[in-house]
């Protein structure tokens, strides 16, 4: 019935003219989307801060076990844009598996978890930026860079990368795909180049001991440490290879380019942070990682000032690209929960112009700018992914459910192992969800309240399919 129901949701949102985004999207475009949207702070931040702190050098072997884990929702993903087809991302997939109210909860979350992340990502990309600046001396006033609770005015630099990016998302998906395709290079010659010489300077004492934290224990502070620790912080590095799926719509063959896009863009990643991760703690003692540039850091340790600059442009690439390729996928899920009727029409509207939604693109633009330049949101909103794994248990659940309740469906790319496979990914990915802190389990219970009241009292009585059933 689930499915019935969803191709029914399909005919009717496509049945109007103006609702319908442009195919342009090649499988290549949707692989470097993938890689965009991953290589950014995982391999430039959080790899230095998990081996000083949780792993030691076994932040390779940390590496590999999320990898894993990402890797069974990630052909979970491929499966079901293959066989459904239509609006991409968990909010879709969950409405061909489950049904409407299942896909407007993980859709609502998604929301929330997708906005956190740029604003905290521009954080991010304003302290390198500034940085730079200041390498020149061109600094800008702190003032400018800091939040007001911090002492500042606005962190300027956060909130015009956002408003650039608004602008860039406006003229057309397939500008934007070709600039993310350019940083995407970008960020692959800088860390080529650290991999050109780092792989003449390592020290194989630094990998001695290999495990010092072991695989798992609990520090005197209390706090946990080891591979598996390791593995649930870098686990996030990783998040992002969903976001490919939000294209559905842009991509000129989803069936064939997005299962394509989403493996290829997670198998090239995982390569690059086991190479990266391992060099890294062979050419710097582990201990002397924990920077918020531990790459650049490790280049300047070894006297390649020149390298270390360049890795810091690399970094700027690197997290403009995930801003980008998230604030996208955003934008494209509020655009397909309107166009089902379970939010205002009013964001389902197209550009005739530019093929774009928009009203849903200046929105959220001015919105997550504002976040980002008055609310300092550090390290902790870039972990709070807790929304982004429920997705991840849903779409691995719906692999299971749609292969016993629509045996017959075509499915031109089949997850390996069915249901070996989606049930490890539930497994892995609800065990990362259990070690996350309680305020971040409190954050979601309270969005999801919000959300339950804003279906129950507009959602369910718009709804596209309640008013043509």
């Amino acid at each position: 019935m689930t499915m019935q129901i969803f191709r029914t949701k399909q005919i009717i949102s496509h049945n109007n003219e103006s609702k319908v985004l442009k195919r342009c999207l090649s499988q290549w475009d949707l692989a470097f989307l993938g890689v965009g949207a991953i290589i950014g702070t995982g391999i430039f931040v959080l790899t230095g801060i998990a081996a000083a702190t949780l792993a030691g050098p076994a932040i390779i072997l940390s590496f590999i076990i999320a990898g894993f884990a990402c890797a069974f929702a990630a052909l979970s993903y491929a499966e079901l844009a293959a066989a459904v087809g239509g609006c991409g991302s968990a909010y879709g997939y969950s409405y061909a598996a489950f049904g409407e109210l299942i896909a407007f909860i993980i859709g609502w979350d998604l929301l929330l978890e997708y906005g956190i992340s740029v604003a905290a990502v521009a954080n991010g990309w304003s302290g390198y930026f500034n940085n730079a600046l200041a390498s020149i001396g061109m600094p800008l006033p702190v003032s400018l860079t800091k939040a007001p609770i911090l002492g500042g005015i606005i962190n300027l630099p956060a909130a015009a990368i956002i408003l650039i990016l608004m602008g860039l998302l406006i003229m057309g998906v397939k500008h934007s795909a070709k600039a993310n395709n350019t940083m995407v290079i970008v960020k692959l010659i800088t860390i080529s180049v650290f991999i050109g010489i780092a792989v003449f300077n390592v020290h194989p004492e630094n990998w001695d001991p290999f495990m010092p934290f072991g695989w798992f224990q609990t520090l005197a502070d209390g706090k946990t440490a080891g591979v598996f620790a390791g593995s649930s912080l870098v686990f996030f590095a990783y998040v992002g290879f969903d976001a490919v799926s939000t294209a559905a719509e842009e991509a000129k063959n989803p069936q064939r380019d997005l299962p394509f896009g989403i493996v290829s863009s997670l198998l090239f990643c995982t390569v690059i942070y086991i190479i990266v991760s391992g060099l890294l703690t062979g050419v710097v003692h582990y201990s002397a990682l924990n920077v918020s540039s531990p790459v650049a850091h490790a280049l300047t340790l070894l006297g390649y000032n020149w390298g270390a600059a360049l890795i810091s442009t690399g970094v700027i690439a690197g997290l403009t690209t995930v801003m980008l390729v998230l604030y996208y996928g955003l934008t494209r899920i509020i655009f397909a929960m309107s166009r089902d009727g379970l939010l205002s029409p009013f964001f389902s509207k197209v550009s005739n112009t530019t093929h774009t939604p928009v009203r849903v693109i200046v929105l959220c633009g001015l919105i997550i700018a504002l976040i980002a330049g008055f609310v300092p949101l550090g390290e902790l909103a870039e972990l709070v992914n807790i929304g982004t794994l429920a997705a991840f248990v849903l779409v691995c659940l719906g692999v299971i459910v749609l292969r016993i309740t629509k045996p017959n469906l075509e499915r031109p790319f089949r997850s390996p192992f069915s249901p070996l496979f989606p049930v490890l990914g539930m497994l892995s990915c609800g065990s990362l969800m259990a070690f996350l802190p309680s305020i971040t389990w409190l954050r979601f219970i309270v969005w999801l309240i919000i959300g339950l009241i804003v279906y129950f009292g507009y959602s369910i009585n718009h709804s596209k399919i309640n008013i043509h059933q």
